[in-house]
């Protein structure tokens, strides 16, 4: 019989406020405009006397005379005006699952905490780029959700809420039940469409195991207005079993064992592994939702610097 290596089961309030080094190393520099007090670092597509330059072109009857490039008039012989994109605050909403199927993990953290962690950095880096930020934490059991708004102490509320909405096995055995109605991914995209306001920038925090016919559609739905990623996580077990010994998941009546030796069981978990990857990414892709995957032994910080790319930009 084989063991694996414990993985972190829980995370703290503390721990995730202090994730604000781990969402420091990634955002963006600090802009040497000074902005209005609700400025914030999304672009929108009107040009105008905005904050962020975008590009230099001929002069035209009705163009500000005080946006005239006049090294570029010179050069050219021509009146050249400088245009600008307008920047706004956008909404950052965070779904958060933590429910029963994330309570496992065979390296590095349970699902739950990647989740938590993912959650936190991404608030931080909202909150430092002038957005406002909000969220939809659901174990199965219970639905919080919190309004986006641009203030420190909404993201504090949020992380407290991911903190103490954590289950561990041994403290909730009715965790290990089915998401009850009500509690489950499907019921946070449905409540994410009344909350988020058009143009939000949405993330799904899930391991993505419980789909049903209508997941597909409430994600395109939210996609529909907004800009939605997917982040599932994921534990390198739930996508291969080992080659041999004997291995217990909990289960809602119990460990079940396994053997990972026995071929036939091999290549019916593998089977099933692969259904159920082909459906996630035909939801996605129909949804319109870009997916990303972290592993549970994946740094959150590192995971999340291959998706936002160079400085943590939240695009």
């Amino acid at each position: 019989m084989s063991s694996l290596e414990p993985a972190t089961t829980h995370i703290a309030l503390p721990q995730l406020i202090r994730l604000q080094a781990d969402a420091r190393a990634l955002k963006l520099p600090a802009a040497k405009q000074v902005r209005s007090r609700q400025a914030g670092l999304q672009r929108s597509p009107r040009r105008g006397r905005g904050m962020a330059f975008a590009e230099v072109r001929q002069y035209q009857p009705g163009d500000d005379i005080r946006s005239i490039d006049w090294r570029v008039t010179a050069r050219r012989q021509s009146p050249h005006t400088k245009l600008y994109e307008e920047e706004r605050e956008r909404p950052v909403l965070l779904l958060c699952d933590l429910g029963p199927s994330l309570f496992f993990a065979s390296t590095g953290a349970y699902k739950q905490v990647r989740c938590a962690q993912l959650a936190a950095i991404l608030a931080w880096l909202a909150l430092w780029a002038g957005d406002q930020v909000g969220g939809i934490v659901f174990d199965g059991q219970t639905l919080t959700v919190q309004r986006p708004a641009r203030r420190k102490k909404s993201v504090l509320q949020l992380l407290d809420t991911l903190a103490s909405l954590q289950r561990i096995r041994g403290q909730r055995q009715e965790a290990l039940s089915s998401d009850r109605p009500g509690a489950g991914l499907d019921t946070a995209l449905g409540e994410a469409r009344r909350v988020a306001h058009t143009g939000s920038r949405i993330f799904v925090i899930s391991d993505f195991i419980h789909l049903s016919d209508d997941t597909s559609r409430l994600l395109g739905a939210l996609a529909k207005h907004n800009t939605v990623s997917a982040l599932q996580i994921v534990d390198p077990l739930e996508l291969k079993l080992p080659d041999s010994g004997r291995f217990a998941i909990a289960g809602d009546d119990g460990p079940v064992w396994f053997d990972g030796s026995n071929p036939r069981f091999q290549r019916a978990y593998g089977e099933k592994v692969a259904r159920h990857q082909a459906q996630l990414q035909e939801c996605f892709r129909t949804a319109g939702v870009s997916p990303a995957t972290v592993m549970t032994a994946d740094e959150p910080a590192v995971a999340l610097q291959a998706l936002l790319g160079p400085r943590g930009r939240i695009g």
